[in-house]
Order: structure tokens, then sequence, then C-alpha cells
């Protein structure tokens, strides 16, 4: 799984990235700071099976804090967006060509209103943030667009002569986006186009597809960031009631920052996503990092429960795409075969089969399956069977 965070130049994109990730990325005060995408692990946050079992776990990937199971998701920050990309714009057709390999998209926007159109910081509250979500979407729908578009005329032809299923080939030239033909065929089907002769298709036709299948395969959330700037809630909760569809998070990606910096050097304990924070030694913390934390304690943690950004990435992991965890393991210790505890979490999509489940392990677990236990309820689990969030999963195999 790889999730693109995208957005203008100057919104928080890259401090959002580096908050989740602590990666070393650039960060500074004007447009197009990042020119070359970013990669970097952030974590969803869900709640250890450790503590249901009375174990503690040994994570191969992520870590556990309190009981609190962090489980790794890639993420890539890519050049920002500005109107006009798909045509070239700003840094556009990198930033699009990037974004192939994403699953999903978190868009940073700045909610205070403190960014134009173009990137460029203005006075707060100047800018309203609700161009900032209709100009990402239809530039991604341009850039689908384009990518149909591109000698469609020859092939439409060729699909007519040939007689070959418009969703089969339309799906090969889009495999590369994540499109496959059953998709494709549910688009079809979707913007009426499954019964109207390709020879006969027009432009917008070919707009309204390029729109419905960026929607299914770039589904994207909204990071409402700069949430502690003044008047940037009025601006939110005006977003929330104008696209009452879209998931839409308030966050400040510099608040996570400061504290997760602050964890790092042992000044705090903090735990991503609680809504509170713990001195440890604050002989270790000038003036300007005490009136920091105080803001944050105040103005942000109390008024808002957290700071928004673990709950962005969780909300686009399991709402979004419609993920479970799932922990895998060798036997009923709760072991893989080193005898790790509860080693692994595996993220999968809803409605995933016991079996389906083994070949994510391993192929070879696949290959050779033989039955599947829920060690929570010590009962079997059939291998056509979809898995429950959380579940742990003893895997049976015949070698």
């Amino acid at each position: 799984m790889i999730i693109g965070v995208v957005g203008k130049p100057n919104c928080g994109k890259s401090t959002f990235f580096k908050a989740m990730t602590l990666a070393e990325v650039e960060i500074a005060n004007y447009p197009f700071v990042t020119i070359k995408p970013n990669h970097g692990m952030g974590f969803v946050r869900i709640p250890c099976v450790s503590k249901e079992f009375k174990v503690k776990c040994k994570p191969r990937l992520g870590y556990c804090i309190d009981n609190n199971r962090f489980v790794p998701v890639e993420l890539i920050d890519v050049a920002g967006l500005v109107p006009g990309a798909h045509k070239g714009k700003g840094m556009g057709n990198q930033f699009l060509n990037d974004l192939n390999q994403a699953d999903a998209l978190i868009h940073i926007i700045d909610v205070s209103g403190g960014t134009n159109e173009k990137g460029e910081p203005v006075s707060t509250g100047t800018y309203n943030p609700t161009e900032d979500i209709k100009f990402l979407e239809v530039e991604l729908d341009h850039w689908y667009h384009d990518i149909l578009k591109k000698g469609w005329d020859k092939l439409a032809k060729q699909i007519q002569q040939e007689h070959l299923q418009v969703h089969k080939v339309l799906a090969k030239q889009l495999s590369g986006m994540g499109v496959d033909e059953e998709l494709m065929e549910s688009a079809l089907k979707k913007t009426e186009l499954k019964d109207k002769s390709v020879i006969q298709w027009t432009d917008d036709d070919l707009f309204k597809l390029a729109g419905f299948l960026r929607k299914n395969t770039k589904p994207m959330i909204i990071a409402a960031n700069k949430i502690d700037v003044a008047g940037a809630k009025d601006n939110y909760d005006k977003l929330i009631k104008e696209f009452p569809d879209e998931i839409i998070v308030a966050c400040s990606s510099e608040s996570e920052l400061a504290l997760k910096e602050a964890a790092k050097h042992e000044m705090i304990k903090y735990v991503p996503g609680d809504d509170k924070f713990e001195m440890i030694d604050d002989s270790k913390l000038n003036d300007k990092q005490k009136k920091g934390l105080d803001f944050i304690k105040n103005n942000v943690l109390n008024k808002s429960n957290s700071t928004g950004v673990q709950d962005v990435l969780n909300k686009a992991v399991f709402e979004l795409l419609d993920h479970i965890a799932v922990y895998p393991v060798a036997n009923n210790k709760l072991t893989d075969k080193d005898d790790n505890i509860l080693p692994d979490c595996f993220l999968v999509p809803k409605k995933t089969t016991a079996l389906e489940f083994a070949y994510k392990v391993h192929t070879d677990i696949g290959d050779n399956f033989v039955k599947a236990i829920n060690l929570k309820t010590k009962q079997p689990v059939a291998k056509d069977a979809p898995l429950n969030n959380n579940d742990v999963i003893e895997i049976m195999t015949s070698k």
C-alpha cells in the first residue's frame, strides 16, 4: 500500500509528511521546495491484541507503545500542484507521473486561507480553501482524461473494426493506474457508455469516464491543515457543510512534528494520536520550546483532542481504502516459527478471506494451506470466509 501526500506548494505538505515519518525533508516558506518525491514510512495506530492476550508483543515491523500497535504504511510526498498542472504548469507533469503508484491520496490544504492558488503566502483568511478541493479534483480528472485521449481515434477504430471488447482494451491501457477489467466494465455501465459505439464517444464522454476511474483508483481524503491558526476553524466548518461526501480531517502538522521531535529527544512522553503528553525533563527545553508546547497543549490538544495528523492516516487506510488489520501466527502460542510474539500485522482489504490472507503472508503458505483457526474464538475459519478487523489467525499448512 502506498499513499500519496499531495497539495499546493506551501500548504504544509512536507511538514505533514515529516510529522508522519520523521524523514529528513526540506521545509521552507516558498513554492516548489519538493522537487523529487520523498518516500517514507508512516504508521497507522490500532489497539494491539497483546492486551487481550496479556502478552508483550515483539513487532517485526513498526512498534507498540502502551498496547497501541503502529503498523507501517508507505508514504510518498510529491512536488506541489497548481492549477493547470496537467498542462505542465508548476511541477505539474512530474507531480502527476509520481502519483501513478499511489493507492490513495491525502490532499493537504491550508484551511487558514493563508496560501493562494499559486502556493504563495497571503494574509490569513484572504484565500478561500474551498477552491483547493475543487481544483485538485479537476487536475486529476484532466490527467486521466489526457491518458485516455492519447491515440483515442486510432484505438476507437481498431476496437470497432476488430470487434474487440472495450473494457478489456481500456483496462490494459490504464493498467498502470490501477484499473482492471472489472472496474472498467463497471465504469462503462455507470457512465452509460457500455452500449454506445466507441466511434460515437465524445470528448465529454471520455472526461466523464476519466473522472469515474480517478475517483475509484485514487480516492482522496482532505487534511485541513493549520487548524491552529486564527480563523481556520470557521473555514473548516464551512468545508464540512459544502463537501458532505468528502472525508475532511482538521489537523496541525507543525504541532505533531514538534511533539514527535520533543519525544524523540526524550523531553516529553507522547504517543502519536493521544490528546496529551507528559513532561519528562523540562530542563532540556528553552523558553521558546516551553511556550510552543504550552500553545500546543492549550490550543490544539485541549480543543481538538489530538493534532489530527494520526487521524488523517488512520481514516485514509481504514475508511477511505476500507482495510482491516489481521495478525498471522504459526501456532496457538501467538508466535511465529521463531517464537516472536505477534511479530506481524497485515493491513488487508475488508472481506479478505482466510485463503487470500494466507497468500498475502507468503505464496508457499497459500499453496500449502490446510486450515485456519481464529485464536480469539478458538474456532476454525473456512478458507472462503472473510476475516474481521484485529483477528489473530493461525494458519496451518501441509508443510
